[in-house]
């Protein structure tokens, strides 16, 4: 039987690294939630809309053509925004309009509705707690600010994009406290869910750690 999993945590924890990883082995699909509000957000900047224009970004939503291949990429109107969605203009924008209730119970309907026969692993920051409530398998995250702005800066490096260390640094940090403190589902752990800290593990570790959890969970 195919199941869900659940994979949440703070910005840069490397939950879509691990989660592609374990796609990859178990012959499931990634669905990266945090991607779909960095659409959003990319395309309101495109179109003039301001993050906190609720009622015109539903309505954007509603009209908006996205596509998530199971390859990673984020098509956005048959454009490859895979790239672009990265920069950190655009992740503080997806905490902006993640704020906004109408805006995440759309993307939220979505999502359910993409993983509704299992077979998905969907990583976020609100997936065990309010996407996938009754996934079997729920792992939480987390790794100190400083440890993920060195992996953002590496990653951003490989990329041509902005790597000063100390904006990133504060940009993380108030990402999480825009995603802590936010009025609709805010980032926080599940209580079926399991813990890591991934700030000194390397990525075979977490995820060998993780299908240990699996196992744990399913006997799969």
């Amino acid at each position: 039987m195919r199941f869900n999993i659940a994979i949440d945590g703070p910005s840069a924890a490397g939950k879509s690294t691990i989660a592609d990883i374990l796609a990859e082995r178990l012959g499931y699909t990634h669905l990266d939630t945090g991607a779909m509000y960095r659409a959003v957000a990319y395309s309101a900047l495109n179109k003039g809309i301001a993050y906190d224009d609720e009622e015109n970004i539903v309505k954007m939503i509603e009209e908006m053509d996205l596509e998530m291949p199971a390859d990673g990429r984020v098509i956005l109107e048959g454009n490859d925004i895979s790239e672009e969605i990265r920069k950190n203009e655009i992740s503080m924008g997806a905490s902006d309009v993640s704020k906004l209730e109408g805006c995440r119970k759309a993307l939220v309907a979505m999502q359910q509705k993409i993983c509704a026969d299992g077979g998905y692993i969907l990583d976020g920051r609100d997936i065990g707690t309010v996407v996938l409530k009754d996934a079997p398998v729920k792992i939480y995250m987390v790794a100190s600010p400083e440890a993920r702005a060195e992996r953002r800066v590496k990653q951003n490096l490989k990329k041509g994009l902005e790597a000063d260390y100390e904006t990133i640094l504060e940009d993380i940090k108030k990402r999480d406290y825009q995603d802590m403190h936010r009025e609709h589902s805010p980032l926080t752990k599940a209580e079926d869910a399991v813990e890591i800290d991934t700030s000194y593990m390397t990525i075979e570790e977490v995820v060998t750690r993780v299908m240990e959890i699996i196992e744990e969970k399913t006997g799969v």
